[in-house]
């Protein structure tokens, strides 16, 4: 597991096991925030241990930015904590998130410690605020990588916890392609120092115009791609051609994963397209 200091009393740390997905700490005097938990006990444990030996605080609050699996499932490691997260996070948990796990728990042992802790606090619209010693947080909604997402940003800090919905590539396979558009555009113009995105290396302030244009230039591009294999007697056939740098990203980012994400997202926004459902928008 990687661990940096981002500002002061802020730390993010980066998975080594699965898909350099993140989690992220403020630390106040006298408790601390967790920003989502990592993918597997080990990490997750390690994170509790720095902070409260390291940093000598316990966790107060754990803040989860939606319900996937890399994002929620260490919640059982911070007992006594306060679960927050957006209402349908809690909803997903228990419909996904509780089969999941049972079907994951067979197939790795290591997940047989792992207990769905659901979010105590919850909202659905709107903003939330958490003032941690110095730092104030706000908690606001961040749509289309699912349908419950959420992003903390530390305000004197100008940093944001972006959970999924700013990744090295926009992944909407559980989630709406404009909402993840309109989330991106907004991360773009909140005049940040540094985005922790939900996956991947931090963005810093001089990156991160780069970063968002590169992102909606690819959703763009998977878009046109879709609606002309739409058109397309075979279009599943036709999307198989159709490479992750065609669309402006690296096949390297993720660890590998990317490619994977990519023909997921093509795949997903081929049966939407199919079914009626595409906006027609072509940004």
């Amino acid at each position: 597991m990687h661990r940096e200091r981002v500002s002061e009393n802020v730390y993010w740390f980066q998975s080594d096991v699965y898909a350099q997905v993140t989690a992220g700490v403020i630390a106040g005097p006298h408790w601390s925030v967790v920003i989502d938990t990592l993918a597997l006990p080990d990490e997750t444990m390690g994170m509790r241990e720095f902070v409260e030996h390291e940093l000598g605080v316990p966790v107060r609050y754990v803040i989860n930015t939606h319900y996937h699996a890399d994002h929620t499932w260490g919640n059982c490691f911070f007992p006594g904590a306060t679960i927050i997260a957006h209402a349908r996070c809690r909803e997903l948990l228990l419909e996904r998130g509780i089969p999941s796990l049972e079907a994951a728990s067979k197939q790795n042992a290591t997940l047989r410690q792992v207990k769905i802790v659901l979010p105590h606090m919850t909202f659905s619209q709107g903003e939330l605020t958490l003032r941690v010693g110095k730092k104030n947080l706000t908690i606001m909604t961040s749509m289309g990588h699912s349908e419950d997402g959420i992003s903390v940003l530390v305000e004197e800090d100008r940093v944001l916890f972006a959970g999924d919905a700013f990744m090295p590539i926009p992944y909407i396979v559980d989630g709406n392609v404009d909402d993840i558009i309109a989330s991106i555009k907004r991360i773009g113009r909140m005049g940040l120092e540094n985005i922790v995105q939900g996956h991947g290396d931090i963005i810093l302030r001089g990156e991160i115009e780069a970063a968002v244009k590169e992102n909606l230039n690819y959703i763009s591009a998977i878009k046109k791609a879709v609606r002309t294999a739409a058109r397309r007697k075979e279009p599943l056939e036709y999307l198989q051609d159709v490479s992750i740098e065609e669309c402006g990203k690296s096949r390297v980012n993720l660890g590998g994963l990317a490619v994977q994400l990519h023909e997921r997202n093509l795949r997903a926004l081929l049966h939407h397209v199919l079914s009626g459902n595409d906006s027609g928008n072509e940004d």
